[in-house]
């Protein structure tokens, strides 16, 4: 079976966020699993030159996007077993940065029309094409209004995963009708409108074959009005096609026993894991404290990850005998929130407001707990970090911190985290300090806590398996 990912970023070429992780991790699993799959990118400025410097070029031609036409190169390179192919165009992909820029509609449309045209020339087929978020949700819509008639394509298939509902590609319907040549009646309240303008991704959701999000849980939020972003009633109507599919982490790059970034390696010795705590603390100044519970928060500074619940209670949190390390760049308000915690309580706080890779992977390491208490999260990446590296989770039940943290129960002894069910910060404080009083009081608890994370998987083995199970009920 052949299946082409379309996607805007991809480890280890180019990330702002989690999608980028899964398109540089899912594909390696699924060609492992004897899948032809092959991936196509813009080729940005920003993408590494040892990357850009080992692309092949494989065609070159004109393409028309509105009344402009324009050159398209298509390069290739081969990474961890995976065909990656590269959309050339330097007037609109060789700038700084990825996303932002006033022509988003008309650089992704050309992107989504490229990789259309591009297929017949590059000798290869696809029995699906898999689209990743906005930038790619034109891709089913012109198949089907400008393509399907002709032989080439005429059996393809399209599967649309939404990775945050939140960003859904609007712009106006002024422009859609220039750049696509899209009738009137594709404007219409059922079709690509969307808050009086049009929307790349209600075009991806409505006119895909199949849907699918990075969860179970998101799966059944993004139908309800709080999460559904004013597309809830689309994917009520779409829910027979609508697939959540939790997502998995690459277990070659986050291995703690071959990690190169950790003062020691371990798997799952916990007195491995405190020697990494007090290098870390050594690191960044904090007091050389093992039996001190270390607090981790690796994210983005935004509201959407919980940041003004721990802003309501932050006060509390540093009341109790613990550290927390902040590490992730965002808004200005929260990265000064920590700076002036760290300014005020240097032995309890580190605030590193920016993005180290190798400092991440070190935290993950050296933490006992590991803080996620987001509004919403489609899927999430750091819990599934720390529970590979036994930081034990305290999350929000939201979408994929749901289905992958079981809160731990005293009685039982199941569990692998701390979890609390509404968005209130007291709701967080209690749970901190629930997952606090375990660490420091009942060693026995913490020990079975860590015995229940050793048992899960969360590779991409199980999750691929459900891809090809839904690519081959489609082809």
């Amino acid at each position: 079976m052949k299946v082409l990912f379309a996607a805007s970023e991809a480890v280890p070429f180019i990330k702002t966020g989690g999608l980028a992780d899964v398109i540089g991790s899912l594909p390696k699993e699924l060609v492992g699993q004897e899948l032809d799959v092959r991936v196509i990118l813009p080729k940005y400025g920003d993408i590494p030159a040892k990357y850009r410097d080992a692309m092949k070029t494989v065609v070159t031609h004109d393409i028309y996007i509105g009344w402009r036409k324009q050159y398209i190169g298509i390069q290739m390179l081969q990474q961890d077993g995976v065909t990656f192919y590269f959309v050339d165009n330097e007037f609109y992909f060789k700038r700084p940065g990825i996303y932002g820029y006033g022509d988003e509609a008309e650089r992704f449309g050309f992107f989504c029309k490229g990789v259309i045209e591009t297929l017949p020339l590059i000798d290869f087929q696809p029995d699906v094409i898999h689209c990743h978020d906005w930038q790619t949700g034109m891709i089913p819509v012109l198949l089907k209004a400008h393509y399907k008639h002709l032989p080439f394509f005429s059996q393809i298939k399209t599967v649309m995963t939404v990775h945050n509902l939140k960003y859904q590609g609007v712009f106006s319907q002024d422009l859609f009708k220039e750049l696509f040549g899209l009738s009137d009646d594709h404007f219409t309240g059922t079709a690509l409108e969307l808050h009086g303008g049009a929307s790349f991704l209600k075009g991806g959701l409505l006119y895909s074959d199949r849907l699918t999000t990075v969860s179970q849980t998101y799966a059944e939020e993004i139908q309800t009005p709080y999460y559904g972003e004013y597309l809830d009633s689309l994917l009520r109507h779409r829910r027979d096609q609508l697939t959540g599919i939790v997502n998995g982490i690459d277990y070659d790059i986050f291995d703690p026993m071959t990690d190169p970034h950790l003062a020691v390696n371990y798997r799952d010795s916990l007195p491995k894991k405190e020697m990494n705590k007090t290098a870390l603390q050594e690191r960044l100044g904090l007091p050389m404290k093992p039996d001190v519970p270390m607090i981790a928060l690796v994210t983005r500074l935004v509201q959407q990850k919980g940041l003004d619940l721990i802003q309501h209670v932050l006060k509390e949190i540093l009341q109790l005998d613990i550290q927390l390390v902040v590490l992730g760049t965002g808004e200005h308000g929260y990265e000064q929130m920590f700076r002036d915690a760290a300014l005020n309580n240097p032995d309890k706080v580190s605030a590193q407001i920016m993005f180290d890779e190798a400092l991440a992977h070190q935290i993950y390491a050296a933490s006992d707990l590991f803080l996620m208490p987001s509004q919403f999260e489609p899927c999430g990446i750091g819990q599934l970090i720390a529970l590979r590296y036994r930081s034990v989770p305290i999350v929000r039940e939201t979408g994929g911190l749901k289905d992958t943290v079981q809160p731990y129960n005293e009685f039982t002894g199941e569990g692998t985290g701390f979890s609390f069910r509404d968005y209130n910060a007291h709701d967080m404080l209690h749970t901190i300090r629930r997952a606090v009083f375990f660490y420091k009081n009942d060693r026995d608890a913490w020990l079975k806590i860590a015995q229940n994370m050793k048992k899960g998987d969360f590779s991409w083995k199980k999750s691929a398996q459900l891809y090809i199970s839904l690519y081959r009920e489609m082809v």
